[in-house]
């Protein structure tokens, strides 16, 4: 059983930047892919290998990275707007990043999410 724990939201204004960090422990080698959802919408992904995967909301806007020795993934925000606004879900599954879409359904082990509010 991989473990997910998410930090680093919080309220910033539009145009603002944040950076979210996911700790995995437990069954690590379980984490090979890691996906971010904002509620149940697929926002990104990245593998331990990278080749990262977004939506098209926040393409040119978030980075997502992988740091497979801290067992961390990471999403880092920028150009943030009202409508990024939400919980935000990291998660995790055994093997490669499934090709196509972000979906939830392709990730077994999930955080409990953290707040991000963008608003002036």
């Amino acid at each position: 059983q991989v473990h997910l724990v998410e930090s680093g939201g919080g309220s910033v204004q539009p145009g603002g930047s944040l950076r979210l960090s996911c700790v995995a422990s437990g069954d690590t080698h379980n984490a090979k892919c890691f996906g971010w959802f904002r509620e149940r919408e697929g926002i990104a992904r990245v593998s331990n290998q990278g080749y990262p995967v977004y939506a098209e909301s926040v393409k040119g806007r978030f980075t997502a990275s992988q740091d497979s020795a801290k067992n961390t993934a990471y999403l880092e925000m920028n150009s943030l707007k009202p409508e990024d606004s939400g919980m935000y879900y990291c998660a995790a599954r055994p093997y490669g990043c499934v090709i196509g879409k972000i979906r939830a359904s392709d990730f077994s082990s999930w955080g409990q999410g953290t707040q991000v509010t963008v608003s002036s």
